[in-house]
């Protein structure tokens, strides 16, 4: 099938094809027939909580895997519309079955994640993108490294050291999770036994909201924690993924003991703004559509949907590329970080982006 692959691929047949692509002809004869793009065909959901699934999927020849940490564009079709949004991938990178697996939370006004808990079936097929994102396991690992996580932010996490694992890595590994009980934790069986099938390794779970009895740890993240782990930040490098909050915290540990250069992070849910009065000023202006509107604060995005515009969006996160446009004129604000930029002709995140004063997007 590769050689086939490779000869629908060449210059020669997109020149027949013109101006369609060769996968929109075959996208005719099946699906899952393709040169470039990927699909995956649906092998089983699996329930791990109320409300959380990993989805079982085997891709297409055109899927070139993915590194530890890694995401995917994650695209289904319902009543005739495809919707899209970005799901980290949660398997181990040594699967040998051909298969990986996407870990997913429903959210209540998640269409997508919904529907992947109570309408995806066995034997659908799925539309991907490559795996996307530098928020990845580096080749060469130092002695010590330290995972973090909460909430959903677990399922990279969970890639890491399950790839670890089936590697047979012997270093040094400490990774502390935080969720709200044991109820609402992913991945709960498979934790209990990682720290046994680790030469070296000390998994440590924080129940913020029902926190077990004799737990060493308690309450939110906080840098004592990392010291009863024996994790120190200087020289430990830490791979930390979850809500706003729990990143900002990390981020700040980090940075008092000068070691973000210890520390690589992936948000799963973009903070509430706070509408700042020296922000919610100007005009915000849509070249491409030819509309305006006072700015309200919220985030480019927000405020592009709230004058009648459809831009296109994935996670609203930050994390994917979807939502990327060109911002021509103005002041900006990372709703995570920030930090304010001020190029002209940069090309914006809009979910992630808030407007300070006069602000033109190519929307």
């Amino acid at each position: 099938m590769g050689i086939v692959r490779r000869a629908l691929g060449s210059r020669a047949v997109a020149t027949l094809t013109s101006p369609h692509t060769v996968d929109h002809y075959l996208d005719l004869v099946h699906p899952m027939l393709t040169v470039d793009l990927v699909r995956a065909r649906v092998v089983e959901v699996i329930q791990e909580t109320g409300v959380a699934s990993t989805v079982v999927l085997r891709p297409n020849g055109a899927w070139k895997g993915f590194v530890p940490g890694q995401h995917v564009q994650f695209g289904v079709e319902v009543d005739g519309t495809r919707r899209v949004r970005v799901f980290s991938v949660s398997s181990s990178t040594e699967n040998r079955d051909g298969t990986f697996t996407v870990s997913v939370k429903a959210h209540p006004d998640g269409y997508v994640s919904q529907f992947l808990r109570n309408g995806l079936t066995k034997g659908t097929v799925v539309h991907l993108s490559q795996a996307e994102g530098e928020f990845v396991l580096p080749d060469t690992l130092p002695g010590h490294v330290a995972l973090v996580s909460g909430g959903s932010g677990i399922t990279p996490v969970m890639s890491m050291a399950r790839s670890l694992r089936d590697r047979g890595h012997a270093g040094r590994i400490t990774f502390l999770h935080y969720a709200k009980s044991r109820e609402d934790e992913i991945f709960s069986d498979e934790l209990d036994t990682l720290a046994a099938s680790l030469p070296d390794a000390q998994v440590v779970r924080v129940y913020t909201r029902a926190p077990e009895e004799d737990a060493p740890l308690s309450g939110r993240f906080h840098v004592d924690h990392l010291k009863h782990l024996g994790v120190d930040p200087v020289d430990t490098l830490t791979f930390a993924c979850g809500p706003a909050g729990l990143i900002a915290a990390v981020r700040d540990t980090y940075e008092e003991l000068g070691a973000l250069d210890q520390l690589r992070v992936e948000y799963f849910k973009v903070p509430s703004v706070d509408l700042d009065a020296a922000d919610a000023t100007g005009t915000l202006s849509f070249e491409a559509s030819e509309t305006a509107a006072d700015n309200s604060g919220a985030t480019i995005l927000e405020q592009a949907e709230a004058a009648g515009l459809k831009p296109d969006f994935g996670c609203r996160m930050g994390v994917c590329n979807t939502c990327a446009v060109k911002k021509l004129s103005g002041a900006v604000r990372h709703v995570v970080t920030g930090e304010v930029g001020a190029n002209t002709d940069e090309t914006i995140k809009v979910c992630v982006q808030v407007p300070v004063g006069d602000v033109v997007v190519d929307l």
